[in-house]
């Protein structure tokens, strides 16, 4: 190759790197999209102030709106006993208690609870008293990895209130009691929401049971 040739070759090898950096520049900075008609991307949005009640304590914090009310708890206070487990709603490993109800805290954003009371399974026991659903699971091995245990505990907490106000369930034979009994099928239909992957139902089931009767 002469040296005219060798130049020509550079050159365009330069212009090629340049032409590469302006688009991979340009690419970042969003300009196709605007050069079609779209609209650059959104900025952030703007943190704002919210007030939780978790576990008797008040907790002030300034969160992306979009936190869900799990990554509040795990990433901003270190509530770590909620699980993520699937982060669609389908396992129950996040479960907590919100005025008293159980709902899964991943499918809920965390300033949609300003103010409302949050409980988790951190917060069940009394000092260094287990709660009788925590003592009834550890009694029965209601558990083998864990991973779980804590959704399960504040669900059956919860399922035993509901159960307790005369909510029925699907499977729920005798309409007219004012507080349907907790058999096994009514234990497995109520807790149907929270997946235990090691297949500890049958021990759930007792401890939950055993729970349950005691009237605390």
């Amino acid at each position: 190759m002469d040296d005219d040739a060798s130049e020509r070759s550079g050159a365009t090898r330069r212009e090629a790197l340049e032409a590469g950096v302006v688009t991979a520049a340009l690419l970042y900075a969003g300009f196709p999209a605007a050069a079609n008609g779209a609209e650059p991307p959104a900025p952030a949005p703007t943190p704002m102030g919210v007030r939780l009640r978790v576990n008797g304590a008040v907790r002030d914090l300034s969160l992306d709106p979009r936190t869900t009310l799990l990554d509040a708890l795990r990433e901003h206070l270190a509530l770590t006993g909620s699980k993520k487990g699937c982060d669609h709603g389908q396992c129950g490993a996040c479960t907590v208690l919100l005025d008293g109800r159980r709902i899964n805290a991943c499918l809920t954003l965390a300033v949609m609870h300003d103010g409302e009371a949050i409980e988790t399974i951190e917060g069940l026991a009394d000092g260094e008293t287990l709660h009788p659903m925590q003592a009834a699971f550890i009694e029965h091995d209601g558990f083998q990895c864990g991973y779980c245990t804590s959704g399960q505990i504040c669900s059956a907490v919860g399922m035993v209130r509901e159960s307790r106000a005369g909510m029925p369930s699907y499977v729920t034979s005798d309409l007219t009691r004012p507080e349907p009994e907790l058999t096994d099928p009514e234990i497995r239909e109520r807790m149907s929401g929270n997946i235990c992957r090691c297949g500890a139902f049958p021990n759930i089931v007792v401890a939950i049971r055993k729970a349950a009767g005691e009237r605390t």
